[in-house]
């Protein structure tokens, strides 16, 4: 598996709290069998499958054609759980619209049980030293399924003395196997 390439931006002096979605390389497709002409949007696509908010794509709505988007072409849309039936897209308002049908297309959480992530910043791509590590348990949370929360104090923001140089996050499985997920450039803004 080839990790996504994401910079990642520290500001010295503020907190860093940033979520990162860890998802299965195939794509899942559910039918929406109606959409709500509501503010935020709601729409049923029976046994989703989600279970928190993620991230998805629709494909095929009639109606309202800015909900339809390309994955990976277009950004997704953020929808949130209502129930094991029912999403919600609430940057969205159907109001006024008579959207219906489609897919919903997503790809499926990471399952992180009993799995450990490190993130390590070092000064250079490829090898280097070591200026920061973040671990399970030491910066690094599980969320959500397939969820990871990476969060550094002001405090800590601040006492960094570099201002740039490259990431890698790695999620070790309960079976040993090791998997990059991401790596990048990092800088630190003043």
């Amino acid at each position: 598996m080839q990790p996504a390439c994401a910079a990642l931006r520290i500001v010295r002096g503020a907190t860093l709290r940033n979520t990162i979605r860890l998802m299965q390389p195939l794509r899942e497709y559910r039918n929406i069998t109606s959409i709500q002409a509501s503010a935020p949007l709601r729409f049923t696509a029976p046994g989703h499958g989600l279970s928190g908010d993620w991230l998805a794509w629709m494909s095929g709505v009639a109606g309202m054609s800015s909900l339809n988007r390309e994955p990976p072409r277009q950004l997704p849309h953020r929808v949130e759980v209502v129930d094991a039936d029912t999403l919600e897209i609430n940057a969205i308002s159907g109001v006024g619209q008579k959207p219906s049908g489609g897919q919903l297309i997503y790809q499926a959480p990471v399952d992180l049980t009993d799995a450990t992530a490190r993130l390590v910043v070092r000064d250079k791509e490829e090898g280097g030293t070591e200026l920061l590590v973040l671990a399970t348990g030491n910066g690094i949370t599980a969320g959500p399924p397939g969820t990871l929360v990476v969060e550094m104090s002001a405090t800590d923001t601040a006492a960094i003395g570099w201002t740039d140089g490259w990431y890698h996050l790695d999620v070790t499985f309960s079976d040993g196997t090791v998997s990059r997920f991401f790596r990048g450039q990092v800088t630190v803004e003043q």
